[in-house]
Parts: C-alpha cells; structure tokens; sequence
C-alpha cells in the first residue's frame, strides 16, 4: 500500500451557476470516470460562483457530495480574506455547516486570500473549533490555503513550517490575485511563469511534507485560422512544467484539464517500465553481495534510487485510487511488478 498522497488534479467546480441546473457542474465533477475524473474535487463557493449564488452554492454542496461515492477527495473552497472580516465571517459560516452536515463526506475545506501566518493559523482554529462543535476527532477536517497574496508570499516559509504540525495539507498557488495583490500589469501577452515563487512553493511544501499545486491556467480556448478551438498546448506546456519543478499537481478548471493533468502527472509505461527494471536490477545486484551498482550505464546510489522508487510510488498511489487509469496505461505484467517490487534502499 502506498502512503503517498495524491493530488495530481485539483478541480474547481462551481457549486452553482444560472442555469435550469444549478448544480450542472458539480454534478458532473461528481460523476467523472476514468481520467476525467479529479483527484481533488474543489466544490467552489468562492470566485467560481458568482456573489448572488454562493448561498445557492453551499446548499448544492450540502446535498449533492453525500449522494455519490466519489473515489478522490472533496474539498470544498470557502469565502475568506486576511483583510476582509465579512469575507472571514462568511467562511466560517460556510466551514461550519460544511463540517456539521457533510463532515463525513469532505476531506478538508480550502480556504483563499490567506495573509501571513497568523491567518494561516485563524482560519486552521476556525477549522478546529467546527471539529470541536460537531463531535470530530482533532485532525479530521484537514486545511488547504492558496497563496495568492504578497503576505502569504513573504511568509510561506513560517507557513509551511506550521503545516509540518497542523492539519494544514497543501499549498496552492493563486496567480491571478496575487498578481492583483503586487500591482502588476496586464501587457496583454498572458501571465508571468512565476518561476521563483512556484520553486518555493515546491520547496517549501515538500520540506514539510505537505503537497504543492499549482494555479489555474484559464486561456482555455485559442483562435486561429478562423476556428476557436480548445488550447491544449497551452495548458499542456504549464502542467509539464509544473511537474519538472516538483509540484505534486495542477489546477483544473475543465475535464479536458483533468485528462491532461492527470496524464502528465502520471508515470508513462516506458517511464515506469525502466524504474522497475532499474529498481529490480538493484535489488538483485544488492543481494548478490555487490557494493556500487551500473545499471544499464548508469551508477546507482540511494539518491538515484529515490528517484526511480518515486516512479513506482506515484504508480501505486493511482492504482489505489484510481485503477481504472493504471489498468488502462500499463499492461498487467508490468502493473504486477510494479505492485511487488521491494522499494527499501538496502
């Protein structure tokens, strides 16, 4: 069994828009198969659902997650802001319901706009006083922030060290706001990389082990020729990217994001194929009494080791969760390897 967590994709779904259905698309988060379907469900009573519908919102979240048996985690994005007490207000409001009516049915609440470390550990009481109240045990309802002002920025060190020894799960990167919050500027040719603050949040997140995610990319569609049509190589080039600096997901804001983000958070075959092999060579070698270890070529030591034990470890963790998409990538032989292989460094 793996212990690795999983959050390739980290969906928001607004939890109600005007339409006949209000809840459309939570309901079709909800109902995603295969690799449509999220690791993280983000039921979002926040930006993703406009100001006169947030009650409608929470309501619809109220009611629907208890109705299906949905194989990932729910975490529903609360109202918040380090500057904004009605904001705050409302949150709690939001969080207490959410943790007295469907406390068995969530994983934890996110919760935006977060300040410095002093409201990290606010809101994370405010989450431990609605355990209190409704009879949870300490820990149940786990807390992830996005960081997406300067504050937050300027304190996600302190942050991250509190997450190490809270409920605090993850850190999620929010580039719009937090361009808004800097005072930067539109030039009309899309938004920075932020390649320094993504690097930190990685760093950060995995010295504490807490799980790192990156921003929404919301060009979804691109015109050329005429035509309009979805950008894939858009978002396709920020996933990628995200997942080289060692983010452990990527938002997603439609299911043909979810496809993708799942797709490139997963090991390939070829890529879980040479792991395995290298790992098992390893293990051989390891047994025969061998000291330093070439495989195909290459050295082989504990850090190298990691690295292929993090292929096999990510594997496992989706075949756990969702088998349907390993059981669609790998062949069964080499699903079974990847199952039984022994993973301690010896």
């Amino acid at each position: 069994m793996s212990n690795r967590r999983l959050c390739r994709t980290f969906q928001t779904a607004p939890a109600a828009v005007p339409k006949d259905d209000t809840a459309k698309y939570l309901r079709s988060g909800l109902e995603a198969e295969g690799f449509r379907a999220p690791d993280w469900l983000v039921p979002d009573v926040e930006d993703g659902t406009a100001p006169d519908m947030k009650d409608d919102g929470l309501e619809n979240t109220i009611e629907l997650v208890p109705r299906y048996d949905f194989a990932g985690e729910i975490w529903p994005r609360v109202e918040w802001g380090d500057e904004n007490e009605a904001s705050r207000e409302r949150g709690r409001e939001q969080i207490d319901r959410l943790v007295g009516e469907i406390g068995d049915d969530v994983d934890g609440v996110v919760v935006p706009k977060v300040g410095r470390l002093d409201d990290v550990e606010r809101a994370a009481a405010v989450v431990a006083d609605a355990e209190a109240e409704h009879g949870y045990a300490d820990g149940s309802i786990g807390l992830s922030i996005i960081v997406e002002t300067g504050r937050a920025r300027s304190d996600l060190r302190e942050i991250a060290t509190f997450g190490a020894d809270s409920r605090l799960t993850a850190l999620v990167f929010g580039p719009v706001d937090y361009a808004a919050d800097l005072g930067a500027r539109d030039l009309g040719d899309g938004m920075p990389r932020w390649d320094g603050l993504l690097e930190a949040l990685s760093n950060e997140a995995s010295a504490a082990g807490l799980l790192s995610i990156g921003g929404p990319f919301d060009d979804l569609f691109t015109e050329r020729a005429g035509l309009t049509y979805y950008n894939a190589d858009g978002y396709a080039d920020q996933v990628e990217h995200e997942a080289r600096i060692g983010l452990d997901g990527s938002w997603s804001l439609y299911p043909k994001q979810t496809i993708q983000a799942n797709t490139v958070h997963m090991p390939t075959a070829a890529e879980l194929e040479r792991d395995v092999h290298k790992i098992e060579r390893f293990n051989e070698a390891k047994r025969e009494g061998t000291g330093a270890v070439n495989i195909d070529g290459q050295m082989v030591d504990e850090a190298t080791f990691k690295n292929f034990r993090n292929t096999v470890e990510t594997v496992r963790a989706i075949d756990e969760g969702r088998p349907t998409q390993t059981e669609a990538t790998y062949d069964d032989d080499l699903l079974e390897r990847a199952r039984s292989v022994d993973l301690v460094f010896r």
